[in-house]
């Protein structure tokens, strides 16, 4: 019997009164809400993927720079805006002529750098270093006189050793007259923008033939669209589950980052789903953000229902009289009314 969560009895708040048969969480909401499938899964899977303007620009970045041969290109973003997805999108559309080594785990010794490239290029008969640089090189040499192509991707970059990053600088000087033979792309968070600032790594550095980053969501508008994309994907019948006060909240606790996009619209669903409500209200994102440590600093201890009081006058009704008398030149009508504030032309 497959398993599912049961409701039971009167809507109630996310997580209440659930009895739940294991192996069936991950379709809890979907057919409720009429989705093939989860739209807001952390994992970065690349049909998901929603191009910005960042984005485009990224991949515009990476795919000139391979196909130019330009060597070294550095990609970074703040955790959450979807390095990985677009490197895995990418790699599903390359040729068949392109070779890639992606690591994605860069805590590694150099030994066990070189053991990982060795094995993902495919280069055979080596017990030492120097062996492997030597087949390696060959390897290179041999693709490159036939017009095909090999690319190391290295995710996660900031978090290489300075010596891995040294070999790194040396692999790149695996060039012809005119080309480098062996792309590299580095992708990690900006602090591998600082990581690269080391003074120790300046040689690393002039080696960098481009730079792009990919950024958050600017608005509330492209968050929306960025919802919207997901939930067609997910094969989703109608994309009005969410209010507009609902998306403007999640662009606000969310900061436009898309992990964090992901994962106030999936729990948000599957409280809307505890609840019984098909249209997801700012005040289920809020209880989610609540939860999760999101809410926007300025709505800590206020519910986004609330509005500010208006601030109170500091003088009494007689005291702005006598202010506005003392203000008032002798001959002035002061029985008139106060006057109202105007914006003085400049």
């Amino acid at each position: 019997m497959s398993s599912k969560f049961y409701r039971r009895g009167a809507p109630h708040k996310w997580g209440a009164g659930f009895c739940y048969e294991p192996g069936g969480l991950k379709k809890v909401y979907a057919e409720f809400y009429g989705l093939r499938e989860l739209p807001f899964a952390l994992t970065p899977d690349p049909r998901f993927i929603y191009f910005t303007p960042s984005h485009t620009e990224v991949m515009a970045n990476l795919h000139y720079g391979i196909e130019s041969g330009k060597g070294l290109i550095v990609v970074t973003g703040e955790v959450g805006t979807g390095k990985t997805t677009i490197l895995r999108w990418m790699m599903q559309r390359l040729d068949r002529t392109v070779l890639v080594a992606y690591i994605f785990n860069p805590r590694l010794s150099v030994s066990e750098f070189y053991q990982h490239i060795a094995t993902l290029l495919e280069v055979q008969k080596w017990e030492t270093k120097s062996e492997l640089l030597m087949e390696l090189g060959r390897c290179l040499e041999s693709r490159h006189a036939r017009g095909l192509r090999t690319v190391l991707i290295i995710d996660e970059a900031q978090g290489l050793s300075p010596h891995v990053l040294e070999e790194i600088r040396l692999l790149s000087n695996f060039e012809s007259d005119n080309a480098k033979q062996l792309q590299i792309v580095l992708t990690g968070q900006p602090e591998l923008r600082e990581v690269l600032n080391n003074p120790d790594l300046r040689q690393l550095k002039q080696r960098i033939a481009l730079r792009c980053a990919i950024k958050a969501l600017p608005s509330i508008e492209e968050t929306e669209r960025y919802i919207t994309s997901r939930l067609l994907v997910a094969g989703a019948q109608r994309t009005d589950m969410f209010s507009p006060d609902a998306i403007a909240y999640i662009y606000r606790c969310s900061d436009g980052i898309p992990r964090s996009i992901n994962n106030l619209c999936d729990n948000a669903l599957l409280a809307g789903y505890a609840a019984g409500e098909m249209v997801i209200g700012a005040e289920t994102i809020e209880e989610v953000a609540e939860t999760f440590d999101m809410l926007p600093r300025s709505d800590q201890g206020k519910k986004v229902a609330e509005r500010p009081e208006t601030p109170a006058r500091i003088f009494t009704p007689a005291g702005r009289s006598d202010l506005w008398k003392a203000a008032s030149p002798p001959d002035s009508d002061t029985d008139s009314e106060e006057p109202v504030p105007v914006e003085q032309e400049q």
